[in-house]
């Protein structure tokens, strides 16, 4: 982590990156470090296939391999790509995560983040995302834009509300009844996990911290 914060530090220096970029990337790389303080980072590529890709580890006896999130330079124009078949923007932190980062499916204890799996652009993220179409086609026309799902085996999507945006598109965290959708065709909070995105990555890195 410190060798980290120092080559983003002098990147800095050398007017390659703002002082906003680098608050926000050591922010995200405290984001993604807590993830295996959170989860078992571990599974079996049969099951996840991303986490063969992903993997710092041989496979055991039984077959599970360990993963971890994978950085890579971040290539803005492949959100345009994304975002020519959704209706609203992602706020500006998760822009950043996506860009940054590759990862299998992680559940964070109170919330699961779907995967973003290595490939050229972002199309297995949208795969992830909407590959429920009977959830997908509820949630878009009301408003919620799902990137994750429960905890613990929870099927509630998570969901950036879009009808909360504001001017800086920071939207409020949202968790959706699944059961309501599927058999009452009802898109219904149940829960409010955070008034933002950013939020909800602080929260995180607090739970990661007393864990």
């Amino acid at each position: 982590p410190h060798e980290r914060s120092s080559a983003l530090k002098r990147r800095m220096q050398q007017g390659m990156t703002s002082p906003a970029e680098v608050r926000r990337n050591l922010f995200l790389s405290e984001y993604v470090m807590s993830f295996d303080k959170l989860s078992e980072m571990s599974s079996y590529p049969g099951i996840d296939p991303f986490v063969r890709e992903l993997a710092v580890t041989e496979p055991t006896e039984f077959g599970r391999v360990s993963w971890r999130p994978r950085r890579q330079d971040p290539q803005p124009a492949l959100l345009e790509l994304l975002y020519a078949r959704l209706p609203a923007r992602f706020p500006a932190l998760f822009e950043s995560l996506l860009l940054t980062y590759r990862w299998a499916e992680v559940d964070l204890q109170t919330y699961s983040l779907m995967a973003n799996p290595p490939g050229p652009d972002l199309e297995g993220f949208f795969r992830q995302i909407s590959g429920d179409r009977g959830l997908w086609e509820a949630l878009l026309p009301a408003g919620y834009l799902r990137f994750g799902k429960g905890a613990g085996g929870d099927y509630d999507p998570v969901c950036f509300d879009m009808n909360s945006r504001t001017k800086s598109r920071e939207m409020r965290i949202v968790k959706i009844d699944h059961e309501e959708i599927l058999c009452n065709y009802k898109v219904e909070v149940v829960a409010e996990l955070a008034p933002s995105f950013e939020a909800l990555v602080q929260g995180t890195i607090e739970l990661a911290k007393g864990s």
